[in-house]
């Protein structure tokens, strides 16, 4: 036992689940450096940290299976110890201490000084901003709101991160100022819910003064906007989009459904004619505007005529950028208290009939492309390509732009004019104009 006592601990962070999540470790990463603590993410560490995902049932299956594995390295004496945050860990602590009892210590959403001190750390209220990024170099995400006020039936969130709160302005200025000192050049914002940033703290809407303050700090050069809601959308935004430079013309907008019974019964606020009357209205302000957007096929009460409406609608629309899911019915939310009678086979056929249509619409939106220059930030070279993207594209969810590194090179982080030379239906292909 001695030489274990002896042993200099590395605590590994291993992250599950969305960008708010990647977020959140890089935070907590931050406050262990500070504290002196050796801190890795996703590598070899004798203590380990599992930052989970709990909102819908593949990401809680992940999640477990994650715990589950580490749970076993431990047994083997290949860790020392498990420590396990996050949202399933909020949701489900009690369930997961009685069926997972070797983990050390479950930690929820909002215990991260307690966690630090479990790992022997204290937690710096004078780090606002101090975070350690895992992404690569030339972006990060800034998260302006925690929680969400928002009754969507079918959504866990607010049970797992509590109530809509916004970041103070000042905060988030002061956070982006040490990201691009760090070489960060674009920033992703993200949120529950965007549009509700400032509610709480200024009594308004306040997404568009928060956007032309982030866009006066020196080095960065892209402002991309993940997560607004279509209701109470503050049109404002649209103005400084199409004002500023820096805020790229795109959003993520997540609109779930189209047909009018699913959207009153899902308790969206909105209706099918509300919803495409604000997309023109993107489009008409910001004519550029790469529109991104995730739909859930298979809702509770979802009939083969409100799935036309939606391949319709999906049609009619042709978004730049969409994903689908399949509905997941999740205990404590309020769609669950209804019958989950569609079938798995039928939800898995209908987002397998949305992503078809949805990969001709974004074949037919990069032929269009071919030929244009663009510019791209580099975000890392993989086997033969260099790997951009241009202003309407996300990391990870949207399109890449691939140059072939054999006959070109190009520096990782850096902005460059890409010519694209040809396109598939979620690839374009480009060479340094």
């Amino acid at each position: 036992m001695r030489t274990k006592s002896l042993k200099k601990n590395k605590i590994n962070v291993v992250t599950l689940g969305c960008s708010k999540n990647v977020y959140d470790s890089e935070v907590l990463m931050g406050q262990l450096k500070a504290g002196g603590k050796d801190v890795v993410h996703e590598e070899e560490g004798n203590i380990v940290v599992i930052n989970t995902c709990g909102f819908i049932n593949n990401a809680k299956e992940e999640s477990v299976n994650t715990i589950l594995e580490y749970v076993q390295k431990k047994e083997e004496g290949v860790v020392d110890k498990v420590f396990v945050t996050g949202c399933l860990s909020e949701r489900y602590k009690p369930d997961l201490e009685k069926e997972i009892p070797d983990v050390d210590q479950y930690f929820g959403t909002s215990d991260l000084p307690v966690l630090l001190k479990a790992l022997g750390a204290d937690y710096r209220h004078e780090l606002v901003g101090e975070r350690l990024t895992t992404t690569p170099k030339n972006y990060a995400y800034l998260k302006i709101a925690e929680g969400c006020d928002r009754p969507c039936s079918f959504c866990a969130i607010p049970l797992m991160r509590g109530k809509h709160r916004s970041t103070p302005m000042e905060d988030l200025v002061r956070e982006a100022e040490k990201l691009a000192a760090n070489g960060v050049k674009e920033l992703i914002l993200i949120a529950q819910d965007l549009t509700y940033y400032g509610l709480d703290l200024y009594k308004k809407r306040n997404l568009a003064e928060l956007l032309r303050k982030l866009a006066a700090v020196e080095g960065i050069s892209w402002i991309r906007l993940h997560y607004a809601f279509p209701t109470g959308f503050p049109m404002d935004v649209l103005e400084v989009m199409r004002e500023e430079p820096k805020i790229c013309n795109y959003i993520d907008i997540p609109l779930q459904h189209i047909a009018d019974p699913i959207l009153k019964s899902m308790r969206r606020g909105t209706t099918r004619e509300k919803t495409t009357r604000l997309l023109r209205q993107f489009r008409e302000a910001v004519p550029q505007m790469a529109i991104r957007t995730t739909l859930i096929v298979g809702y509770p009460g979802e009939t083969e005529e409100d799935f036309r409406v939606l391949k319709e609608w999906v049609e009619e629309m042709r978004f730049e950028r969409l994903g689908c899911f399949t509905y997941s019915h999740e205990e404590n939310t309020h769609a669950y208290t209804l019958e989950d009678d569609v079938p798995e086979a039928v939800k898995q056929q209908r987002a397998a009939e949305i992503m078809e249509i949805q990969s001709r619409i974004s074949w037919e939106l990069n032929q269009e492309k071919t030929g244009n220059t663009y510019r791209c930030i580099i975000d890392r070279k993989e086997g033969n390509y260099f790997v951009g993207r241009t202003e309407f594209d996300s990391p990870d969810v949207d399109n890449e732009v691939l140059i072939d590194a054999a006959r070109h090179y190009l520096r990782t982080g850096e902005f460059a004019d890409i010519k694209i030379t040809g396109a598939s239906d979620f690839d374009l292909y480009g060479e340094p104009a």
